[in-house]
């Protein structure tokens, strides 16, 4: 898959994280969920557990890696995101946890890299 432009790199860094985690047997539930100025990229089902799902995308490696932009904030944010989100979809299951997706893309904006992490905050 190539990447178009700059412009459009975490909207379609999100559209192949998607793919990618429906590939690996997760049901997407939302996308770009927004909570006051806090959004959780993608709201999955993997088995019978909830997952809420981190999504950086990074061209070549001028800004470092996508991992390297999950900060404590971002985590904290994410953890009060998810248990908002439970609270307001209670018939959703009670287990829940936090993954990550990093896309990496190369300078001549083709996919290079996906790497998923389960339950980043464990």
């Amino acid at each position: 898959m190539q990447v178009k432009n700059k412009i459009t790199l975490g909207k379609q860094g999100e559209e192949i994280a998607a793919k990618y985690l429906k590939q690996q047997g997760y049901q997407i539930i939302e996308r770009n969920f927004q909570r006051r100025y806090k959004e959780i990229d993608i709201v999955a089902l993997d088995k019978n557990t909830l997952v809420f799902v981190e999504v950086k995308t990074r061209q070549g490696d001028k800004f470092g890696t996508p991992s390297e932009a999950i900060t404590s904030f971002k985590l904290r944010n994410l953890v009060q995101s998810a248990q908002y989100y439970k609270f307001i979809h209670p018939n959703l299951p009670d287990s829940m946890r936090i993954d990550f997706v990093g896309i990496s893309i190369g300078e001549d904006f083709k996919l290079k890299e996906i790497n998923l992490i389960k339950n980043i905050t464990s």
